[in-house]
């Protein structure tokens, strides 16, 4: 069933077993676990169907450096789907080193292992329509995938595993009819939940606060709490929430909004092949199931431990859009267009570069030298990706003389002065806005350059190329666009003791029996992976424990 929250008059009472709030990656996947079981599930939505500016609003807030973080409305979707409207679809499950403590990574170390949460990938990846959970290039396409370099074994990176995409799903839309028709999960929209309020020995919540769009106060009672939502609203939530504590809900130890961290990722260095062209392919193929896959350069845990850095992949990338000396049509075609792609893809296509009269004037020459490849292009691109169903997932551009970039992402490593806080300012409903202070750490950017370095002694040792580079242009390459947008990770950590997180094994919040978080904000670690597979995971893995823990009770009571 789904409803809106605008239908509802002040002071309404909503009871159900379990209230999730959010229904983003996260609380869909959720709801889907827990479909048609005993329990009641009531999903509060703060958005709608579509997608509104006066919706938007409610995400602004502050950023401390503008330079290293985006605005906090953009790459979140206040909408029945969340930000899954807009991710890129990218599937990839953390690593076993990703789980563990490691000396040299300051609060690393998770209260759950790999094998804790790798049962819930098969499930996570069907969900997020990216097939079957095979991260093998050896195994996702029959006779394996071709390899990134014909004949190259790094000694310090495997090329085995690979990313497979989605659509992208928007998990809204994909997902609609199912829950619409259940008979346990009822989703209310245009709730925006802004309270959190415990009981009166604060061992559990009482109930929440949410109002529809006209202010009306509506309260929840539910068995079991899920705060659903991304990792800066999850923070935000629980800051607000002041009713036993000023420091909010959760937060006894100063740990909420802490340990704020997204990816560190940009395009860096020059990589010269001596092979043939046509010995390398940095392209995407597809497996059986018609899910395009990837392979890319995966720092190896040997190598991690040994040179004492972080989780790391590089991707072979076309050369950087900005500089016309790539003398690509189809590069420069994109570049020239910058201000009609949306925020979220033209920061990244295109760094922080002005286009100024003589730039402007090298790339139209590139569009003119090369118009029918440049117009076959986009032609083909206007096919598989603007009108496709499962839509190709990135530029591909074979440079046409060997040399490549690099694209890099990378581990974060977690910082307690990284963090989401409360700013004075306060939103239509009268919850305080947000400030983002994301921060970095050497070791992020020792990460990379590490890593350019080991790959390029990998290729001159197999007399594959070579890679031109400078530590400190890596290092301003990695940071001149800042937090990678969309991955807001750590806020409101995973750890066995309440003095280290927020949230234990089970995602519980320490010392509230009955509020739990469902988001990338309990993840104690960032990994190399994007959140989101991971991010389904746990929602599944949650939902399991929820059943068991109602049947469990069910017992008690007999």
């Amino acid at each position: 069933m789904i409803e809106s929250a605008r239908d509802l008059n002040e002071g309404s009472l909503l009871e159900t077993d379990i209230c999730i709030v959010g229904a983003g990656a996260a609380g869909i996947s959720l709801a889907m676990q827990l479909n048609d079981r005993a329990q009641r599930v009531l999903i509060l939505e703060a958005g709608s169907e579509k997608e509104t500016p006066e919706a938007t609003d409610f995400y602004r807030g502050s950023v401390a450096n503008a330079d290293l973080h985006s605005p906090t409305d953009q790459y979140r979707h206040r909408v029945f789907g969340g930000s899954t409207r807009t991710w890129g679809g990218r599937c990839i499950p953390f690593d076993p080193i990703d789980f563990v403590k490691r000396d040299w990574v300051p609060a690393s170390g998770w209260p759950i292992c790999y094998d804790d949460v790798a049962p819930y990938y098969k499930r996570a990846t069907q969900l997020a329509d990216a097939g079957d959970d095979v991260f093998s290039a050896t195994g996702a396409v029959p006779g394996g995938m071709r390899e990134i370099v014909r004949g190259f074994d790094p000694e310090h990176f495997g090329t085995d595993g690979l990313e497979r995409f989605s659509h992208p799903t928007d998990f809204g839309r994909r997902y609609r009819g199912v829950l619409s028709a259940s008979r346990t999960v009822r989703i209310l929209l245009d709730a925006s939940c802004t309270e959190i309020v415990p009981a009166a020995d604060g061992s559990t919540i009482d109930h929440l606060v949410a109002r529809n769009p006209s202010g009306a106060r509506l309260t929840v009672r539910a068995g079991s709490y899920v705060l659903a939502t991304g990792g800066i609203e999850v923070a935000r939530l629980l800051l607000a929430s002041q009713a036993q504590s000023p420091a909010g809900v959760g937060n006894g130890h100063d740990l909420v909004g802490r340990y704020y961290m997204c990816h560190i990722a940009g395009t860096t260095a020059t990589v010269r092949f001596s092979c043939d062209p046509a010995d390398v392919f940095h392209d995407y193929e597809r497996s059986p199931d018609g899910v395009y896959c990837r392979r890319r350069f995966r720092l190896k845990e040997e190598a991690q431990r040994r040179h004492r850095v972080n989780n790391v992949v590089l991707r072979l990338h076309h050369p950087r859009l900005p500089d016309p000396a790539h003398g690509r049509g189809i590069l420069s075609a994109i570049y020239l267009a910058k201000p009609f792609i949306s925020y979220e893809y033209s920061k990244r296509l295109h760094g922080s570069e002005k286009l100024g009269i003589g730039v402007m004037a090298k790339h139209v020459l590139n569009v003119v030298r090369e118009p029918f490849a440049t117009a076959g292009f986009l032609v083909n691109w206007f096919r598989r990706r603007t009108i496709a169903t499962r839509k190709f997932p990135s530029l591909i551009v074979r440079p046409r003389n060997n040399v490549y970039s690099i694209d890099v992402h990378g581990e974060q490593t977690p910082n307690p002065d990284s963090r989401i806080t409360l700013a004075g300012e306060l939103d239509r409903f009268g919850m305080p806005r947000v400030r983002v202070d994301w921060q970095w750490l050497p070791l992020d950017i020792e990460t990379v350059k590490t890593a350019v370095a080991l790959l390029d002694a990998d290729l001159r040792a197999a007399g594959k190329g070579e890679i031109e580079f400078d530590p400190q242009e890596v290092a301003d390459d990695m940071l001149r666009d800042g937090a990678y947008g969309g991955h807001h990770i750590g806020t409101a950590r995973m750890a066995a003791d309440p003095r280290c997180g927020v949230v234990d094994a089970d995602c519980k919040v320490h010392g509230v029996d009955n509020l739990y978080i469902a988001s990338s904000a309990v993840f104690p670690t960032s990994g190399q992976a994007n959140p989101t597979l991971t991010i389904i995971a746990l929602s599944l893995r949650l939902a399991d424990h929820l059943t068991a823990r109602a049947d469990e009770a069910g017992r008690s009571a007999a």
